[in-house]
């Protein structure tokens, strides 16, 4: 099979923001290219399939992404263009010149395993299908994603977030909504931790299957978990399928500019008391959630930051 290349140019300090709009326009995973040392734990835990280079970083970035020929590339080429036109107008993200070329057939989804392996956030051992639990670590809670999909594994930061607030949060048995699942890795967690019940919305098809693959390789029955394509902020049959004022927790960890549209909306499906958490928001935007709560009649109860990346959590008074 023939693949298609696809290379932009952003900056060093962009590289994360774009990297989440490509996957917002249903890319499935970009290389990154740049001068930037890696650390050690970087060169196991990231997908490097360029050479290492030495070179003094002078702040330019190259993000690779591959699609096959039964893709449509112009259509995912338009959602690209209109993320990264959201993205123009809050942040300086480089050029974003984009350029085509044809590559040969490879494995690009294997070849992931040998740089994706186990990690721990808190008491949980994050672990890729293909690892063994370790010994000093069976004491842990097991949670099982595997990359390869469309969706996070649970190392970048803006997960890490959530994860630890749910950790914090969870009680028995609550009702919990994931606004954005992807791989389900937050629904998953949060039963993990004993939540009753999951609805997961998201705008990606390919979310259906990661959610379904996620929840066996965790041994966790379909009942406990659900999840939907459509929009949450304006798909009246998407909110009338997720139910009204019965959730304990409601986690959404989406870019901030989404997270203003999805706010306001969000009160509706919370039980009074219940807890927003929220996340993919870059310090510079945290006052724009904040703020987003507030006009909701939300009252933010807690600001957790992990590098640059910020964690709002909110409650309904």
């Amino acid at each position: 099979m023939k693949w298609t290349k696809f290379r932009l140019k952003t900056t060093t300090e962009a590289e994360d923001i774009v990297i989440c709009a490509l996957a917002d326009a249903g890319v499935e995973g970009a290389q990154i290219e740049d001068n930037v040392p890696l650390s050690e734990e970087d060169l196991q835990q990231m997908f490097v399939d360029i050479p290492l280079t030495a070179g003094e970083d002078d702040g330019t970035a190259y993000l690779s992404f591959y699609l096959d020929e039964d893709e449509d590339a112009d259509a995912v080429l338009a959602r690209v263009e209109e993320e990264l036109a959201d993205l123009r107008r809050f942040s300086d993200i480089g050029p974003c010149t984009i350029e085509r070329s044809q590559t040969e057939d490879k494995d690009w989804i294997n070849n992931w395993k040998q740089y994706f392996h186990q990690f721990t956030v808190d008491d949980f051992l994050v672990i890729p299908s293909w690892e063994e639990v370790r010994e000093e670590d069976k004491g842990r809670k097991i949670l099982h994603i595997d990359p390869g999909t469309a969706f996070g594994t649970g190392m970048h930061e803006t997960t890490q977030l959530c994860m630890r607030q749910l950790i914090r949060y969870v009680t028995p048995g609550c009702e919990v909504l994931d606004v954005g699942t992807g791989s389900g890795i937050l629904g998953i967690t949060a039963i993990l931790l004993g939540a009753g019940h999951v609805f997961g919305t998201d705008l990606d098809p390919c979310a259906m299957d990661a959610v379904l693959e996620n929840l066996q390789s965790n041994g966790i029955s379909g009942q406990k978990m659900e999840a939907v394509i459509g929009n949450l902020i304006d798909d009246r049959q998407t909110q009338d399928a997720a139910g009204y004022e019965k959730y304990d927790i409601v986690t959404a960890n989406i870019l901030a500019p989404v997270l203003v549209e999805l706010t306001p909306v969000i009160p509706q499906h919370m039980k009074k008391g219940a807890l927003y958490i929220t996340s993919g928001i870059l310090e510079e935007k945290e006052a724009d959630v904040t703020d987003a709560c507030i006009r909701a009649g939300l009252e933010v109860v807690e600001v957790t930051r992990q590098g640059e990346w910020v964690s709002v959590t909110a409650r309904k008074v």
